[in-house]
């Protein structure tokens, strides 16, 4: 099985599951029926919020640990080099 079949396997069976409990007609286990009234129809939000909060976190990270990476580190310089001598061949002030 492929990641991308995995990812949709476990969506679709999220999805319903979810579903499923949003209309009531699963019940949700340890929860009192009106938390899950009040809590599963923000719980997509909290998902998609918390998802992009460790995205950012993540790129966050990765931007401020460059240096970690001299190769990588000395290849964005090299290039960020080449783009201001671009820039200024064309006239354009850069400094």
């Amino acid at each position: 099985m492929t990641r991308a079949q995995r990812v949709l396997t476990i969506s679709a069976v999220s999805a319903t599951l979810y579903f499923l409990a949003l209309f009531a007609i699963l019940p949700v286990p340890f929860v009192s029926e009106e938390t899950a009234e009040k809590v599963l129809p923000v719980l997509p939000w909290w998902l998609l919020v918390s998802f992009g909060a460790y995205a950012m976190s993540t790129l966050g990270w990765n931007v401020m640990t460059i240096r970690d990476c001299p190769e990588a580190y000395h290849e964005l310089m090299n290039e960020i080099s080449s783009a201001k001598n671009d820039l200024r061949a064309q006239g354009v002030s850069v400094d």
